[in-house]
């Protein structure tokens, strides 16, 4: 699964949820990654998703709040192979 991230400056990034970023989330939440994502599709957790594949892949980003959440202008979920389609 691979994440896109529209910023409010218009660029557009792609990262895949990788095993430590899906461990970091049931770590964060306490719960089942796969579980809570299909069950409370909860907008939140997938803007903490793309913070943290962010900043997993070096990028500097505010800590994760409504200054990380104010640079975002959308996150979707991209269920193909690669990160371009």
């Amino acid at each position: 699964m691979y994440i896109k991230i529209v910023k409010a400056s218009g660029e557009s990034l792609s990262f895949e949820v990788t095993p430590a970023i899906e461990f970091a989330f049931e770590s964060q939440f306490n719960c089942g990654y796969v579980k809570r994502l299909q069950t409370e599709q909860r907008q939140g957790d997938f803007f903490w998703l793309a913070w943290e594949c962010e900043r997993r892949n070096g990028r500097t980003v505010p800590p994760f709040g409504e200054k990380y959440v104010e640079t975002l202008k959308s996150v979707e979920v991209d269920n193909s192979d690669s990160p371009n389609g």
